[in-house]
């Protein structure tokens, strides 16, 4: 597409736009005269004020001196219906204004700017299109109202959608950095079709983007992992093995991690992570670093839900040997991460006890049936499977104990270590 004037700006969007500015000096002129008469003409003067609307006001009040009103009504004005040079000459004075303060930025985007810079987005200059999307970030910040402008001008239709690698490092990040604040609107009831979006992040997480642009992309999946309406989407796109693959970076891990929190409480991101080969091995080795207990509490959150009721996840756990794993959080870890690790391990000793319960013979309660010879070989198994996982529980402890005396502040584990026996272990 061309850098011309847009369609949209016909005669009668240019008349309106000049009886704006002629109504600012009109306001501006008036506001200087009632600050010389009496106090009775100062309060009618603001009644008056208020009912010509907030808005309106707000440009008078925001811009500091009458010089920065001057430069905020040319660069408009240039922005609408000047030259490609004059257009990016007012981008910049713009965006040099929406970062001083909120009101400047809500008062600028009332002057219509916001379609003109999501315009110029599909110019064939990358300056001008950085130009533009760094303005319209200084936009976007702290205004709910901006960033529904910038929806509703089709920001998300000027997405790149393929060879991402091929694109400006910039370009990708500053689009990125976009998205991050324009996602915030999922915790509104504006409507915000990730779908759109989609496609772009998680294209860059896959790609050889940079760590900053792939934070961004992380930060505004999160965002849109919140909204129940995101899940199918996300799930359909593909976010979940991508995210999984993050996790092996200690970089990425919290954010994806954090992700995957949100999408495994719904059924359908739940049975995703599922059947992901990844799973649940992935989640194991995280529960193992030790230097980063958020992503230790992270694991063990999906691990739980994973493990909750599915007896087909908690045998691909215990195969994968995630008890000792387990047992050295439930000493180690952080108090979050100790809590939700007794807590799959308690799981795992009621469904122990369960199954032995089912083959060991007469239990409390129960019609005793069979010989004492039966009775003595049964209490003879009990003490032998016991004897098993005494000893299995002393090996984990000299394990975990040879870790704790290697730890910066080994005196305190160590104490921990030895004050726990056996028998106080949930498993």
């Amino acid at each position: 597409m061309s850098d011309s004037t847009p369609w949209f700006y016909s005669y009668p969007t240019k008349l309106r736009f000049f009886a704006r500015i002629r109504r600012f000096l009109q306001l501006k002129t008036a506001g200087k005269r009632s600050r010389s008469s009496d106090s009775f003409n100062n309060a009618g003067a603001e009644k008056e004020e208020k009912k010509e609307g907030p808005k309106i006001m707000g440009i008078e009040d925001s811009i500091g001196t009458e010089e920065e009103l001057v430069v905020l009504q040319r660069s408009v004005k240039q922005l609408h219906f000047g030259s490609l040079e004059d257009k990016d000459a007012a981008i910049k004075e713009i965006k040099r204004l929406a970062g001083e303060d909120l009101k400047t930025r809500k008062s600028i985007a009332g002057l219509g700017v916001i379609p003109s810079l999501v315009s110029l987005l599909d110019s064939d200059v990358l300056a001008r299109r950085l130009l533009a999307i760094q303005a319209l970030i200084e936009l976007a910040n702290g205004t709910y109202t901006n960033k529904a402008l910038m929806v509703e001008a089709g920001i998300f239709s000027k997405l790149p959608g393929s060879n991402l690698d091929t694109l400006d490092e910039s370009f990708r990040q500053e689009f990125a950095m976009l998205l991050l604040s324009i996602s915030a609107l999922a915790t509104t009831q504006f409507p915000v079709e990730s779908s759109k979006m989609l496609p772009f992040l998680i294209g860059n997480l896959n790609s050889k983007a940079g760590i900053e642009a792939k934070e961004a992309c992380l930060g505004t999946l999160y965002n849109l992992s919140t909204m129940l309406d995101s899940i199918g989407p996300l799930v359909s796109n593909g976010a979940v093995p991508t995210l999984l693959s993050l996790c092996s970076d200690k970089d990425a891990c919290e954010k994806a991690l954090a992700i995957l929190g949100n999408l495994v409480v719904t059924m359908m991101g739940k049975k995703a992570i599922e059947n992901d080969p990844m799973v649940p091995k992935s989640f194991i080795e995280i529960m193992t670093w030790e230097e980063k207990p958020k992503c230790q509490e992270l694991a063990a959150y999906v691990l739980m839900i994973l493990a909750h009721q599915s007896s087909a996840q908690r045998n691909k756990m215990t195969q994968l040997g995630i008890v000792p794993v387990l047992l050295e959080v439930a000493l180690l870890g952080s108090p979050l991460a100790q809590k939700r690790a007794l807590k799959i391990l308690q799981w795992f000793k009621d469904e122990r006890q369960t199954k032995i319960g089912a083959h060991s013979g007469p239990q409390t309660g129960r019609i005793m049936i069979g010989s004492p010879i039966n009775q003595s070989q049964t209490r003879e198994g009990k003490k032998l499977m016991k004897s098993m996982v005494k000893q299995s529980l002393d090996k984990n402890m000299e394990l975990i104990t040879r870790r704790a005396n290697a730890a910066p502040d080994s005196s305190k584990l160590k104490s921990l270590v030895i004050s726990s026996s056996s028998k106080s272990l949930p498993y």
